[in-house]
């Protein structure tokens, strides 16, 4: 059987220090670089079912902070639209069509349509291009990670996994008692590929129709 095709991503990153492989709450690390970072805790795979109360991660952190070489720093909500800003310059550079974005202090999602760029270079360039304008306005000091290396990815196959992708990313600002957010170089989703007026001859339509 055919298998589907990719036609966006769902892309997630964190600030620097933000999630590391031992964060109580679980991860999805399979390993710990740092001897250092390793003394703060076990590695648990995954979320574990019974999340720690939020003064075991405020702990957590605290110690953190005592042993990764830059500052811990998150978002403040007046900073959002400074990082803002920078995706849309990254957006409008390399002509990307961005369905969803929220900011958060420790964490970003984007839903993005497919790109001639694989997700991780996406990644790359919204972090470079981002951390470049954050320590140019001098919101970060010059040699500051800003991000953690890297992020995740989740491949979205149909227009209905995006349009549940981009609920998720929308309602993530109200689990943090932050306000909506909506951004000016965030595309509103009108089903592509099967946006209205499609043809059903395209090579994504055919596709889905021998998975049906």
């Amino acid at each position: 059987m055919s298998k589907p095709m990719v036609i966006a991503h769902h892309l997630m990153w964190t600030a620097y220090g933000w999630w590391l492989p031992n964060d109580p709450r679980g991860s999805t690390s399979k390993a710990i670089a740092s001897d250092l970072i390793a003394e703060l805790g076990k590695l648990h795979g995954g979320r574990k079912r019974v999340q720690p109360a939020s003064s075991d991660i405020r702990a957590f952190y605290g110690r953190a902070q005592d042993v990764l070489r830059s500052p811990l720093l998150a978002f403040k909500p007046t900073e959002f639209a400074v990082l803002a800003a920078a995706f849309s310059a990254t957006v409008q550079k390399h002509r990307y069509a961005c369905y969803a974005a929220v900011f958060m202090p420790d964490h970003t999602h984007l839903v993005i349509r497919k790109h001639k760029h694989q997700a991780e270079e996406m990644i790359e360039r919204f972090q470079e291009e981002s951390r470049e304008e954050l320590v140019q306005v001098g919101l970060r000091p010059l040699g500051h990670p800003v991000w953690a290396l890297g992020g995740w990815k989740v491949f979205l196959d149909h227009p209905d996994g995006i349009r549940r992708t981009i609920k998720y990313v929308e309602d993530n600002p109200i689990k943090w008692r932050l306000p909506r957010q909506a951004w000016s170089f965030v595309t509103p989703y009108n089903g592509w590929p099967l946006h209205p007026g499609h043809s059903p001859h395209s090579p994504y339509a055919r596709r889905l129709r021998q998975l049906e």
